[in-house]
């Protein structure tokens, strides 16, 4: 459990590719149902050249133990092939939290970027430096790790993600003169670069201290106090209303909400009518697409 995160803080963070240590345990999935003439070997070169990316990098100068390293899973479907080198396709990002004292991982991010194309060569690896645009799969890959970083701090310090959140603006200002999409603010409203703007504007700050009260004031006191635990949650998500109403149907929350309905429903179902009435009402305005769901919750069922 990664509990030295206030000291993690001090940033005098990042940022060498050294190939040692590791942040993530990273599993990879690479398909393309659609393509016609996909080499198998090409893609299970770039399966490993992804994982390798994540794992054999160091992308802070903090030292995670094997049980601290973050969980994340990634699935990169493709769906074109314009040249034999160049590829296009949606990526998906999950990530996940371990909650202290249980074997329980919570999700905390779940998206699907789609607006990936990039360039890759059968057994190359892909290289990366924060402070410059080599190529657009290595910025993809970097912008997600510093982004999960971020949250992943956030989840358990107030705040505690800032400096990942610099990091991870740099990857995306270098990217602002290339011609692959997914870094403007002009292409998109559900892209990287609105991803990582809302996160770090200042109306999103109730959005910041509510991963940090849902995780680790709530969740990681789940084992001792879950009935606590509830109203903890509930109470961070109630602040949410702010950040709805200043940003409606926002990009951050619906990843965020694609990750957490089913745990928020199996975790109200014990709870009192009027708790999970009051809930109920807050989830329907700011997550309306998962409301069949919350239904669900209130029926117990």
């Amino acid at each position: 459990m990664r509990f030295r995160i206030p000291a993690l803080l001090l940033l005098s963070l990042l940022l060498s590719p050294v190939l040692v240590a590791q942040e993530f345990n990273c599993q990879v999935s690479v398909i393309a149902p659609q393509v016609a003439t996909a080499q198998p070997r090409v893609f299970q070169s770039l399966e490993l050249a992804i994982k390798d990316f994540f794992q054999t990098r160091r992308f802070t100068n903090l030292n995670y133990t094997p049980a601290e390293r973050i969980d994340i899973n990634l699935l990169l479907t493709i769906s074109s092939q314009p040249a034999s080198d160049r590829f296009e396709g949606s990526l998906q990002v999950i990530y996940a939290r371990p909650v202290y004292g249980t074997d329980y991982n919570t999700p905390i991010l779940d998206l699907v970027d789609q607006n990936v194309q990039f360039n890759f060569l059968e057994n190359a690896q892909v290289e990366f430096t924060p402070d410059r645009f080599i190529n657009n799969l290595s910025s993809i890959l970097g912008f997600y790790a510093y982004f999960i970083l971020g949250t992943d701090a956030d989840s358990f310090s107030p705040n505690g993600g800032s400096p990942y959140y610099t990091l991870a603006q740099q990857v995306v200002n270098l990217a602002q003169n290339t011609s692959e999409s997914g870094w403007k603010a002009y292409e998109d409203q559900r892209n990287r670069y609105w991803l990582l703007d809302n996160q770090v504007q200042a109306v999103f700050r109730p959005y910041r201290e509510m991963l940090y009260n849902y995780h680790r004031v709530g969740m990681d006191t789940m084992a001792e106090d879950a009935a606590n635990t509830r109203r903890v949650i509930a109470a961070a998500i109630e602040k949410l209303k702010t950040v709805h109403q200043a940003k409606p149907a926002s990009y951050n929350l619906q990843v965020f909400f694609n990750a957490k309905y089913n745990e928020l429903v199996e975790i109200f179902k014990p709870a009192d009518a009027a708790e999970k009435t009051k809930l109920f009402n807050t989830l329907q305005i700011i997550d309306p697409g998962h409301i069949s769901q919350y239904q669900n919750m209130m029926r117990g069922s």
